[in-house]
């Protein structure tokens, strides 16, 4: 019985995360993602799910964040009654980000209907908090490590990540008609450079391995991340302005607030107003102390959050602290999601600062194409204006990006795993990046390994281990 992988999102894009096997009979969904960005993909989120969701025995999570975990509330909705399978570490996350999710969902809708704004009528939210909540009650956490067992011949176990909390690569084994097999999905997998996150666990041997591309044409800086930062507080400090920070909740929140205590601690900075504008990093911020089975960070943080927070650091826990912060003088420094500038806080923060010439704002994480994040990273500071809530806001704020912090792999990071495997998979399918990463990643796996490396499309699909092809196409 050969086993069958259908590549349903991630594919030649960075987001919607969603691989099928079929295997036996069985069907096993590797991540469950939300399309994000351009409304051409969002749609693809109220698109019937195929197959049907309640003949799915069983749904595999690599981490929390919204691009592999978003779409769970809808699939357990339309009738997914099996496990969800996933380390500690992200069904902890998954409570406070799915639930988020629905509430925004619902708000969305409501203000919809409220402003007539959208063509539906009535406009409807993808899923609910209730539907979040459903699908919380199906979570099974597993220890890393250890093998589980699935059933007809499937066992599973995950293996650390480093991307964020929780975060895991998660090998399958198979018992097929030509013997054991090993597939493994990296999932987003981490870079070992983060000042909080161990880095991933190496893998040894897998047959086949489907592997992320976000950064897959490019390198990342290899200088220091705590000095580049530092360089951009001092000088917006010294220009009494305010540093804006668009910042995924999970993750990026919580390392640039632990850079930002270190630079103070060192005397690289003077101490600054520091306030996190968001309550779900606030939250997640917990979380990522509470494990520390994934941190470098002493365990002494596991009892006291201090040594990890800026001197001056504030929560702004509701909208109307929000409201405050944004109009408040400088010089101080504002954290706050989301990290791609879809929507929440940051946006009123952006239509406060941007006009100022003495205010920064930093991009401290990848921004996917037609995100509104990438649009003033590479537009809207060369044209001077933006439009936020319907307004065209000029841009006088200095724009920087710093390429040290992100919490993926690059391309050097990539070569360097897989050459350390003490057996090299026969096939990698390359997943999760833009069309050009898919290639280039590719070619230069071929070219240093001589492994068949095929970047996967939209719904393509594979028969692997079969007798008379051990890999089909």
């Amino acid at each position: 019985m050969s086993v069958k992988l259908s590549f349903l999102g991630a594919a030649d894009t960075v987001t919607g995360s969603r691989t099928l096997i079929n295997f036996r009979g069985k069907q096993i969904l590797v991540d469950c993602g939300l399309f994000q960005g351009p409304k051409e993909y969002r749609e693809r989120n109220w698109a019937k799910f195929s197959p049907d969701p309640a003949n799915i025995d069983s749904i595999i999570l690599t981490h929390a964040h919204l691009d592999h975990s978003g779409y769970l509330p809808r699939i357990c909705h339309e009738g997914f009654k099996g496990p969800i399978i996933t380390s500690e570490g992200t069904a902890d996350l998954c409570g406070i980000i799915l639930r988020d999710a629905g509430w925004l969902e619902e708000e969305s809708a409501k203000f919809a209907n409220e402003s007539g704004y959208s063509n539906h009528k009535p406009a409807l939210p993808l899923f609910t908090v209730e539907d979040a909540e459903r699908a919380l009650t199906q979570f099974r956490p597993t220890k890393r490590q250890e093998w589980t067992d699935l059933g007809d011949g499937v066992s599973l176990r995950f293996l650390r990540a480093g991307h964020i909390i929780g975060a895991s690569l998660v090998q399958l084994s198979f018992e097929t008609e030509v013997g054991q097999k090993l597939i493994t999905f990296t999932g987003d997998l981490g870079n070992g450079r983060s000042y909080i996150l161990r880095g991933p666990d190496q893998l040894h041997e897998t047959d086949v391995l489907v592997l992320e591309s976000t950064y897959g044409d490019r390198l990342q800086p290899r200088t220091s991340a705590m000095d580049a930062l530092g360089e951009v507080v001092r000088r917006t400090y010294e220009r009494k302005g305010v540093l804006v920070i668009p910042a995924f909740a999970v993750g990026r929140a919580q390392e640039i607030t632990y850079i930002l205590r270190l630079l103070e601690d060192r005397g690289q900075i003077p101490k600054i107003p520091v306030i996190l504008d968001s309550p779900m990093a606030a939250s997640a911020m917990r979380i990522c102390l509470k494990h520390t089975e994934d941190q470098v960070l002493d365990s002494a943080f596991h009892t006291t959050a201090e040594p990890f927070l800026p001197q001056l650091f504030e929560v702004s826990a509701t909208s109307d602290d929000s409201m405050l912060a944004c109009m408040r003088s400088g010089p101080m420094i504002i954290i706050s999601a989301s990290g791609m500038l879809s929507g929440g806080r940051i946006l009123h923060h952006l239509k406060r600062r941007l006009p100022d010439s003495r205010n920064t704002l930093l991009f401290t994480g990848y921004q996917a194409e037609g995100s509104k994040g990438r649009y003033v990273q590479e537009q809207a500071a060369k044209d001077g204006k933006v439009r936020i809530h319907h307004e065209e806001i000029p841009v006088e704020a200095e724009v920087v990006t710093l390429d040290h912090l992100s919490s993926h792999v690059d391309q050097t990071d990539v070569l360097s795993y897989i050459e350390r495997m003490r057996k090299l998979p026969a096939k990698i399918y390359i997943n999760h990046g833009m069309p050009e990463a898919q290639r280039t990643l590719a070619q230069k796996i071929h070219a240093r390994f001589g492994i068949e490396a095929c970047p996967v499309s939209d719904n393509s699909r594979v028969e692997l281990f079969s007798s008379h092809n051990a890999f089909r196409r």
